[in-house]
């Protein structure tokens, strides 16, 4: 059984608080199960965003854990890139989460899978 949104996000944000990495909540989706999505604000101008990985990654053996997938490209983007595809997530999912994070060096702690 994977945890509630909600749980998943506010222990996300002790741990990278607990690293030393800025990171706010700044959209709150659905408690139970709203999509999370990761914005990487690298302060140059540049972002990532990580979006959960497609259920055909998890093994079946395996726990549930949540997986990612960097889903704006192998390299950064610009900013207004990723703002604009939350938007568009948004418009197809008005339940879901967004957390930035802010590091210069992409820092996120996140377990991705190839996408």
């Amino acid at each position: 059984m994977r945890l509630k949104s909600a749980i998943w996000v506010s222990a996300y944000v002790r741990r990278l608080s607990g690293e030393g990495i800025p990171v706010a909540v700044v959209r709150r989706g659905a408690e139970e199960a709203g999509a999370i999505f990761v914005k990487v604000a690298r302060l140059d101008g540049s972002a990532d965003i990580y979006a959960p990985a497609p259920q055909a990654v998890f093994d079946e053996d395996g726990p549930p854990d949540r997986r990612w997938v960097r889903a704006t490209g192998p390299e950064p983007v610009p900013e207004q890139d990723a703002e604009d595809y939350l938007a568009r997530q948004f418009r197809f999912d008005s339940d879901l989460w967004v957390v930035e994070v802010e590091d210069r060096g992409g820092r996120h702690l996140l377990e991705t899978v190839e996408g």
